[in-house]
């Protein structure tokens, strides 16, 4: 008893630690371990560290604002909060929104305040700063832009009429530096890094899927197809969030921005197709199914299972940044050859099995063939797109 539980103690320690998108995956699909239970969450834990990030980048720029002896050295705490986001990406992107932003309102709050200081001279600064900003597609800088124009003619200060928009611009840039200087040197989570753990876990959640169709296929019912298809559709959501953010993120680690892409776009192939397999399940009566089924057995159910285990097998390529290594114990080229050349014996002989059947059946046999088709692409494509 002892020695067992010794073994199991080993085990835990040997377990590699989850990461945030691992154990996401595990809750939806009740597979968490008891000993992840608790408060301190690996999401938690990074919630924890973005504010600590957010508060040493804020009071770095208030005491440096104060020894330079900017007038509202606030705002460059206020820059830093805002941009500086959970990843080195995304505060690369926001912080490109916030400076043009504060430019082009600074440049309009500057101009119009030496024309009139009413309440009209204000509304057309504002409508102009936000007007240029969406003329020049950049819709997420025009809302900074009038915040600008409104500090700019609605804040008093001493001075000429362009010391405060300077000393704004200042500010921000101020904020602005500081907050990527925290982001990419104080423990930095870079876009690429979690994208390619979030493509894993979209092909681990594709998987759950195709389990569920399939289920649906031969067992004529699986209560969890609806949810898994709502999580696919979340994953493949923020996948593409991500993939814009490392773009606007200095290139690092294994894992190439064009393979990310490749992976991103053979995700949405699958997914699509994934749809179409089902709408073809959900056509497709129980007794066509059963005979559909007896029909092509075991071909049909051997590239089923490989399938699923190709989906694993890809999200295992993808967490690893790793393409070259062919999975062992099944092949999806063989399989559609065996399932091809088992659907030409019934086409021959007809093997007793009703031709409205066989109708019935085809469109799922295409979309499953197409699967594994796309699937074995995904993983060789991508390695020669990584090798290469």
């Amino acid at each position: 008893m002892r020695a067992k539980s010794e073994k199991q103690s080993r085990a835990r320690q040997a377990r590699p630690k989850q990461t945030w998108t691992q154990e996401a995956l595990a809750i939806r699909t009740h597979q968490r371990l008891p000993r992840e239970h608790g408060f301190f969450t690996s999401e938690k834990r990074a919630m924890l560290l973005l504010a600590a990030k957010t508060a040493l980048a804020a009071g770095i720029c208030y005491g440096i604002a104060k020894l330079a002896g900017l007038q509202d050295g606030y705002w460059g705490s206020i820059s830093a909060i805002i941009v500086l986001q959970s990843n080195v990406g995304s505060t690369v992107t926001a912080s490109r929104d916030r400076l043009i932003g504060t430019l082009i309102g600074a440049a309009f709050g500057g101009a119009f305040s030496l024309l009139d200081e009413g309440i009209w001279a204000y509304l057309i600064a504002v409508i102009a700063a936000m007007v240029t900003c969406s003329l020049l597609g950049l819709k997420n800088s025009s809302r900074l832009a009038g915040v600008t124009v409104t500090i700019i003619l609605l804040v008093h200060r001493t001075g000429s009429n362009w010391t405060l928009p300077l000393h704004r611009v200042l500010e921000v840039l101020l904020g602005i530096v500081v907050a990527l200087a925290i982001s990419a040197l104080v423990f930095p989570s870079r876009a690429r890094t979690r994208l390619q753990e979030g493509l894993a876990q979209e092909f681990l959640l594709l998987g759950a899927h195709f389990g569920a169709v399939t289920d649906q296929f031969t067992k004529g019912q699986s209560p969890s197809l609806a949810q898994l298809r709502k999580d696919v559709e979340a994953a493949l959501a923020a996948n593409g969030v991500l993939l814009v953010e490392a773009r606007n993120e200095p290139s690092g680690g294994p894992a190439t921005l064009e393979g990310l892409s490749l992976v991103e776009q053979y995700g949405r192939g699958l997914s699509d197709l994934l749809h179409a397999l089902e709408l073809a399940v959900a056509g497709c009566s129980a007794e066509a199914s059963e005979s559909y089924r007896s029909a092509l057995h075991p071909e049909l159910e051997r590239l089923i299972a490989d399938i699923h285990h190709g989906f694993e097998w890809v999200a295992r390529c993808i967490h690893r940044w790793s393409f070259s290594t062919a999975p062992r114990g099944f092949s999806l080229e063989e399989d559609l050859t065996a399932l091809e050349h088992k659907i030409a014996a019934i086409d021959r002989s007809s093997h007793g099995m009703p031709q409205v059947d066989l109708l019935h059946g085809y469109a799922v046999q295409l979309h499953l063939m197409q699967l594994a088709r796309l699937l074995r692409a995904a993983r060789i494509e991508t390695g020669r797109t990584v090798g290469a």
